[in-house]
């Protein structure tokens, strides 16, 4: 049986609508966006109607919305075709879609599809609409005036339904469950979580993900020095900490103000990730998320990611709800007066006792139809439209792979802790306040005053396809220079090769060969950062010092970078290799 239209037609037994001068049906589909995160939700099922040229999509700025500003830039970014909202509500459209039930859309002319703006409906936005009621269930938004504001109602799980009608039995008659095209887009990515964590330098360390909902309750609003924590007191070696922020906390910061806050962070190597696409890439690549109560958790639920509670949410969020099945039963983030000594073991006890499947439960509430909701949401548009939905199946779009981080710290103060001929090293943003043995420094890349400070500095050589209009310097004669040009200094380093060659020089003025060996694991093949072996050889030098002469022994040491043992060969440089270039 078809759906009735919105403007009293129904469909024709053929599955195309009635022209009545015999040509080629076609569809005009709104999109109609109150935010920027109502919009990304909506870019999500445009694969709905991939290769059908009878459908003309348009998208519109639903106004209202303090987050409005951004939603128009987001729609021009991905260059839509738009109309304003006057003349949005002037004409008729064959289709609408809209991801949030905020708004005037019973203004616009045709059958309305009313998508969820989040994984489920875990919070209540306490002033807005009804002040109790589930945001987008809130029955002042579903039925304005007493009448459904959708034609259909496209929800993710069958519990959804129940919720709904005990809102509106009538609403809940018009509803379908379709899945959560969101979800497809991370489900359909999973395979190319190498590639995201290789752009983002990730390796083989622990990507922490921190997530923010937006509004006073959220994560930034009652924690907000946690980014700078985490990026601060989190071993450089073992974890690469990340921030997704939702696009309304975006909005209503401003860009460049945020930057601004999260700035110490961001200095200390912390990701921002971009509002679209680029924050379910990060996720796909993360290995924990610590969270408040908004969607984000959800999806790392539903990839079964190891998720750690900071906040619940307080009053917004709703008991008995996926979300808050999630939060409660789950491991918690300490205060922030007992963080200092709890950060890194938090972590790591989580990470430990994550056993595969564990969080993906809880998704389990929230998501049904995985894999088939781009399917199941066509079967539906496509009725309501009365076309023949396209042969080629509707398909989730992979997400592209993240931005390189925008910032990567160049100056570490490192801890150093050495037993015979092994040299554990635990390297933190120079920033922290926490002892260290010395401070190590890109020379180049760290700020001036890091440089005067650092016990070893050191620089990468130059990247293959670097000008070739370009003077040169000898390892020899760079690392001479530098110890003569910053006295504080004690060793200086050329690192040659981006895994496993480097050199330097001592206050002796010895020139010693760094060989850098991987750590075999099984079938994995990992590779330490130089520089933080080059603070390992550093600390042990000031107490062993290095081969005096051409013809002395070379020597072995075992270095613990991360948590793993990679072994290191130390011998006098050859004359060959102090006459290597930078």
């Amino acid at each position: 049986m078809r759906r009735a239209t919105g403007d009293g037609r129904r469909a024709t037994g053929d599955g195309r609508r009635a022209t009545g001068d015999g040509r080629r049906a076609t569809g005009d589909v709104l999109f109609a966006a109150r935010s920027a995160n109502a919009l990304h939700r909506l870019l999500d099922v445009l694969p709905v109607f991939a290769g059908d040229d009878r459908i003309r999509r348009l998208f519109t700025l639903v106004p209202g919305s303090d987050f409005d500003v951004d939603a128009l830039a987001a729609i021009e970014r991905v260059h839509a075709r738009t109309i304003p909202w006057d003349e949005a509500c002037r004409r008729p459209f064959d289709l609408i879609l809209a991801a949030s039930p905020k708004g005037d859309l019973g203004l616009l002319h045709g059958d309305r599809v009313l998508l969820p703006h989040g994984a489920g409906f875990n919070k209540t936005i306490r002033g807005e609409g009804s002040g109790d009621s589930a945001s987008g269930l809130d029955p002042a938004y579903v039925l304005p005036g007493g009448r459904p504001v959708s034609t259909l109602y496209a929800l993710a799980h069958p519990s959804q339904v129940a919720r709904l009608a005990a809102v509106s039995p009538s609403a809940a008659r018009q509803s379908a469950v379709v899945g959560d095209p969101t979800l497809e887009r991370l489900l359909t990515s999973v395979s190319h979580r190498d590639r995201f964590r290789a752009a983002l330098g990730t390796g083989d360390r622990k990507l922490i993900v921190l997530t923010s909902t937006w509004g006073p309750e959220s994560l930034l609003a009652r924690r907000p020095g946690l980014p700078a924590e985490l990026a601060v007191r989190l071993p450089q070696d073992r974890y690469q900490p990340a921030l997704i922020v939702h696009p309304n906390e975006r909005s209503r910061t401003g860009a460049l103000d945020l930057a601004e806050r999260l700035a110490p962070a961001l200095d200390a190597g912390l990701i921002l990730a971009g509002p679209y696409e680029e924050w379910a890439a990060v996720l796909v690549a993360a290995d924990a998320v610590i969270t408040d109560h908004g969607s984000t958790a959800l999806y790392a639920a539903a990839l079964d990611r190891t998720v750690i509670a900071a906040y619940d949410g307080g009053d917004e969020l709703i008991p008995g709800s996926p979300m808050a099945e999630l939060l409660g039963q789950g491991p918690r983030l300490a205060p922030a007066d007992h963080l200092d000594t709890a950060l890194d073991a938090t972590l790591g006890a989580a990470l430990d006792a994550h056993r595969p499947g564990a969080t993906r439960a809880f998704a389990d509430a929230a998501f049904a139809e995985r894999g088939r909701a781009l399917e199941r949401l066509r079967e539906e548009v496509y009725g309501l439209l009365g076309l023949d939905p396209p042969a080629v199946p509707a398909t989730a779009r992979p997400l592209p792979p993240p931005a390189p981080p925008a910032r990567v710290p160049a100056a570490f103060a490192v801890r150093v802790h050495i037993s015979g001929t092994e040299v554990r090293v635990e390297r933190y943003p120079a920033r922290t306040d926490a002892p260290a043995h010395h401070l190590a420094a890109e020379h180049g890349t760290a700020g001036e005053r890091h440089a005067q400070s650092a016990g070893l500095l050191y620089r990468r050589a130059e990247p293959p396809g670097a000008s070739p209009h370009r003077a040169v310097r000898t390892v020899a004669g760079w690392t001479a220079e530098i110890l003569d040009s910053y006295p504080g200094c004690r060793t200086a380093s050329a690192v040659l090769s981006a895994l496993s060659l480097c050199v330097l020089r001592t206050r002796s003025g010895a020139l010693l060969t760094v060989r850098i060996s991987p750590c075999r694991e099984a079938d994995r093949i990992v590779h330490a950062d130089p520089a933080a072996v080059l603070s390992a050889v550093h600390a042990w030098l000031a107490v062993h010092p290095g081969p005096p002469a051409a013809d002395a022994a070379a020597v072995e040491i075992d270095c613990r970078i991360g948590g793993r043992l990679f072994p290191v060969r130390l011998s006098p440089t050859t004359p060959d290799e102090a006459e290597l270039t930078l």
